[in-house]
């Protein structure tokens, strides 16, 4: 994780609606604030106003009628009304519902575990070899079937996630035991996996550089430690660092080598 994303703020925003997401969370929070102040000085010239005085007795004043005491309730209403139709709404479906598609994305399942994010890229063919539960190992943790022809340039990492800048990431996010989520601070990224559930997401990154995927859910004993590495590459570095991880294929022995 870089030191530099992080400063008295926001983290800094690198991905494509990192912006959207900061500027939602900005307008609540000056929103919030503007209503503290003017409700705090309304209170106060109340209670100036009102205060006990010698002299002068109390008296219960008649109603003036309900819509002008509700006033500023409907004020704030409209506002959270207008929040959710003009922002919440359009920014909602632009991340939740607008998704890349596979043939424009970079693709990669995510396979969460206690206490582990174990990543699975489908090699430079675009496709995922298949996977089985019954092969799951120390030495397989997402149970994949090297004897699939889909299987034979798959890349399986742990903790450490590349993305290529500029392109749209689309991650297939599951768990294997309990449920994780997947937290991203930068990305403007949380999302819970879930066993059982294969969940959606997707990011554009707009920054080269390292960031941290947490897990933002309690987890079990060693919670804590349940971190990985996200580097986005120029896309050039990630096509280099995809070829260098891809398995090496094994060649047929030779006549000379099976008679020996």
């Amino acid at each position: 994780m870089n030191g530099n994303n992080y400063g008295w703020g926001l983290p800094v925003a690198a991905s494509s609606y990192a912006h959207d997401i900061d500027f939602g969370i900005i307008l609540i929070h000056v929103a919030m604030v503007a209503i503290f102040v003017l409700w705090g000085i309304f209170f106060t010239y109340l209670l100036l106003k009102y205060r006990r005085r010698d002299g002068v007795p109390a008296e219960r004043e008649h109603e003036h009628g309900a819509l002008k005491s509700l006033a500023p309730d409907i004020v704030v209403m409209v506002f959270e009304i207008g929040l959710i139709v003009f922002y919440a709404i359009p920014s909602w479906s632009k991340i939740k519902m607008n998704f890349p598609q596979p043939g424009e994305a970079n693709q990669v399942d995510i396979i969460a575990e206690q206490f582990a994010w174990n990543i699975h890229y489908p090699g430079a063919d675009g496709k995922f070899g298949r996977r089985d539960p019954k092969l799951v190992h120390f030495s397989n943790p997402i149970g994949l079937d090297r004897d699939d022809k889909d299987a034979q340039d798959d890349v399986v990492l742990a903790n450490e996630i590349h993305m290529p800048l500029g392109k749209p990431t689309l991650i297939r996010l599951s768990s294997k035991d309990v449920i994780h989520s997947f937290f991203i601070p930068e990305f403007r990224i949380k999302q819970d996996a879930m066993p059982g559930m294969v969940i959606p997401v997707w990011v554009t990154p707009t920054a080269v550089g390292k960031y941290e995927l947490s897990c933002a859910q309690l987890c079990g004993f060693a919670h804590s430690f349940m971190r990985a590495d996200v580097i986005v590459d120029t896309p050039e570095d990630f096509d280099a660092w995809l070829k260098s991880h891809a398995p090496v294929k094994q060649e047929a022995p030779t006549k000379a080598a099976e008679s020996w």
